[in-house]
């Protein structure tokens, strides 16, 4: 069976060494290719098709936020599964990890983050989920939402039930499947179910652009 293949972008080559040596010292992880710039990672994903790209936000060419975007549009367009991303960035309140999660990203880890760290949110990403605690994600897009322009609630919003709404208030608050589960009186399965209906109907890819969404449309009170 072969291994996670990650792809490492970032404008230092002594960092993506770092990395490299990292990713490779895990038998189920494998390094897939490097990039220095925002180009380059594109150019990689389409040629060798990682599962994961550990994407640096600030680089030459094309940052981090339009690589991203370019990379999970071509992968749309071709209609095949796009890898995950994951953005490094230096600063846990960084405006542009924030854009680069709304470009389709699925979550940020700091650059001096613990090695195991690391490793762990690669594996969480390889398997669709988010890799910082919603916790985190809110205060993040609560730092980056400040002065800005709220948008009116797009017509996919109204799609939602009622139970649906009360699911996705909680879930934007950062709650837990399982608090979620206990603050409504239900099953951890029903909860799953309605928030994978949710993000269906709102057309999100998981529950950080979920958290993005109510910030962007002043959904999270």
């Amino acid at each position: 069976m072969s291994g996670i293949r990650v792809a490492l972008v970032d404008d230092q080559a002594l960092f993506r060494a770092g990395i490299r040596m990292l990713v490779e010292s895990q038998p189920d992880l494998e390094v897939a290719g490097e990039a220095g710039d925002g180009v380059a990672a594109v150019a990689l994903a389409a040629s060798t098709r990682p599962d994961v790209v550990l994407m640096d936000v600030r680089m030459p060419l094309a940052d981090g936020i339009v690589a991203t975007e370019r990379i999970l549009a071509d992968a749309d367009r071709e209609n095949r599964t796009p890898p995950r991303v994951l953005v490094l960035t230096t600063f846990d309140l960084d405006e542009n990890a924030a854009r680069a999660i709304r470009a389709g990203a699925s979550g940020f880890v700091l650059k001096d983050a613990d090695p195991e760290f690391l490793l762990a949110a690669i594996r969480t990403v390889h398997r669709g989920n988010q890799v910082i605690a919603a916790n985190a994600t809110r205060e993040l897009f609560a730092h980056v939402g400040r002065g800005d322009g709220r948008r009116p609630a797009p017509s996919a919003w109204s799609e939602l039930t009622p139970r649906e709404r009360e699911i996705f208030g909680l879930a934007a608050r950062g709650l837990s499947n399982a608090e979620i589960a206990a603050s409504e009186f239900l099953s951890e399965a029903t909860v799953k179910t309605h928030v994978s209906r949710i993000l269906a109907k709102l057309s999100l890819r998981d529950r950080v652009q979920l958290v993005v969404f109510a910030y962007e449309h002043d959904l999270t009170g």
